[in-house]
């Protein structure tokens, strides 16, 4: 029922060609080019459509459950798991010394798209492995970095992100896990909770990368961070046991668990007390997954409309046969703002995903800023373009779209928690208002180096206006702030876009900038 994701690949391949950060990219690495895109975006649709697509549905009706104190998966995400591995599809964008295929982030995030497209559930476990070998290449000591990195790259083993706690899930700073050091070893002893693949049965050995509190100190200062394997050198259980998996409305093909440490042998991470800075080298990646997992439900609606439109024949004169109703009015106006919606969200995956490659060859330029002016963007409205997307997509199947004949019921469900985990959208509203334009404005001076539009020019002047507000104030806008900027940033997109698509997604947009806008100067004029 999930139509191929070839066309998508297509997309995605006209999207970096249609991206300046692109060509420049070649310019610095000239083994790259178009026909390299090309041949893994080709190769990443076949094993998308072959083989993850079939698990998604059989997945969300079968769960996760937990047998002996282990996580059971559905079946075939051992197999699949296993074809990932050998495509190579773990470790696109890690260095080819660590067993990776070193192609740019742009590249990885590209496939991303058409493997979260096809079965976004069975994708959290490479999401947080691959983003973990991330983070143990540049935070891990070598010993570390050298046993762990290629051996999650080959599918050996997988790796989890581990922050959240029964009273502390946003609010880090309330963590109580604690670690003790004896000697040469740590020893972790605590609770976390909402941990995706926590426990699993498609690799033996997982390993958390963990927050946990070394010191004395209050707050996120006495924090560091650890790699926990769930077993010990020797092979013998490392103390973490499953309390649960969570009950959830989707994703149930993704075991969302609590676990339980008790002594657990750990892996000091980088620098003890500063794990809450180290770990954003990991939760960078995932937000950029979130954006990525997004754009590919939405794709997948999208696609799904398109045809089902394409084919189904509704209305028209009594007293001729039913037209095609992708020919009526109405549905030519959703599936427009379909395309409009996805359009810039494709466009601004590639955006950041670039930026982070340039900031990697260029580092003395501003792709690091604005990367960060990015982030936020592409995590929040990844989430809700996805969300949106579905329930879109439902609407112009009618009632066949709510029913489990069609998967875009399944989409709306399993891509409801995007705009909760890797930061909620109040999250990402602060980040964007307090940090991105009050503490660092170095990243908003970055967007404003690259757009010149007439929502740039209003976004400036806003921004000028919030520096000198009062805190209380600025919180109390920051999603206007956080929605104003995505408008502008869709301005600057927007000539990258198809006709199709740039249409829809520029309609009515100052007036729809000017309610953030008259929001905000609410507040902080009253």
């Amino acid at each position: 029922m999930i139509p191929s994701a070839a066309p998508e690949g297509d997309r995605l391949l006209a999207a970096l060609e249609a991206t300046p950060g692109w060509h420049r990219l070649l310019e610095l690495r000239p083994e790259i080019d178009r026909d390299v895109a090309a041949g893994v975006l080709d190769a990443a649709a076949r094993l998308a459509d072959d083989v993850l697509a079939p698990l998604d549905r059989p997945a969300d009706i079968e769960g996760c459950r937990v047998e002996a104190g282990r996580v059971r998966t559905p079946s075939g995400y051992a197999a699949a798991w296993s074809a990932m591995a050998e495509g190579g599809w773990l470790g696109v964008d890690l260095p080819e010394e660590r067993g990776g295929s070193g192609l740019p982030i742009a590249i990885q995030a590209c496939t991303e798209v058409l493997f979260d497209r096809a079965c976004p559930a069975f994708g959290m476990a490479g999401g947080a492995s691959r983003s973990a070998a991330i983070l143990l290449q540049e935070h891990a000591p070598d010993d570390v970095a050298e046993d762990w990195v290629p051996a999650i790259v080959s599918g050996e083993r997988t790796a989890t992100i581990c922050i959240s706690e029964p009273d502390a899930g946003s609010d880090v700073g309330r963590i109580r896990t604690r670690a003790e050091r004896a000697g040469d070893v740590w020893r972790i002893t605590g609770q976390k909770q909402w941990i995706s693949f926590g426990d699993h049965d498609i690799t033996d050995t997982i390993g958390h990368c963990l927050l946990a509190r070394s010191g004395d100190q209050p707050g996120g200062r006495g924090l560091s961070l650890f790699l926990v394997p769930n077993r010990r050198a020797d092979g013998s259980d490392n103390g973490i046991s499953v309390i649960r998996i969570e009950e959830k409305l989707g994703l149930h093909g993704s075991p969302t668990c609590a676990l339980a440490f008790e002594v657990s042998e750990a892996h000091l991470l980088g620098t003890a007390e500063r794990g809450l800075p180290q770990l954003f080298t990991m939760i960078a990646m995932m937000r950029l997954q979130t954006g990525c997992q997004g754009l590919g439900t939405a794709v997948r609606a999208r696609d799904i409309a398109e045809g089902y439109a394409a084919e189904r024949r509704q209305g028209g004169r009594p007293d001729a046969p039913p037209v095609i109703i992708d020919t009526h009015p109405d549905v030519i106006r959703q599936l427009g703002v379909l395309r409009g919606m996805t359009g810039v969200l494709r466009a601004a995956v590639i955006e950041l995903a670039l930026a982070m490659d340039l900031g990697h060859i260029e580092p003395g330029g501003d792709h690091g800023d604005w990367a960060a002016f990015l982030l936020p963007l592409v995590k929040n409205f990844g989430a809700e373009t996805g969300f949106q997307a579905a329930s879109a997509g439902i609407q112009v199947l009618g009632g066949a779209g709510y029913t489990q004949e069609w998967p875009l019921e399944q989409s709306l469900r399993d891509s409801r928690v995007f705009a909760i985990y890797e930061g909620t959208t109040g999250m990402q509203g602060i980040d964007f208002l307090e940090r991105r334009l009050v503490r660092e404005p170095a990243a908003f001076e970055a967007f404003m180096a690259r757009a010149k539009g007439p929502l740039a020019r209003r976004l400036a002047a806003l921004g000028e206006a919030l520096r000198g507000a009062d805190a209380g104030d600025r919180l109390a806008v920051a999603d206007d702030w956080l929605r104003a900027g995505w408008l502008a940033l869709t301005e600057y997109l927007a000539p990258r876009l198809t006709e199709d698509e740039a249409r829809p997604a520029i309609a009515q947009i100052s007036e729809r900038f000017a309610v953030h806008e008259a929001a905000i100067t609410a507040r902080i004029n009253p």
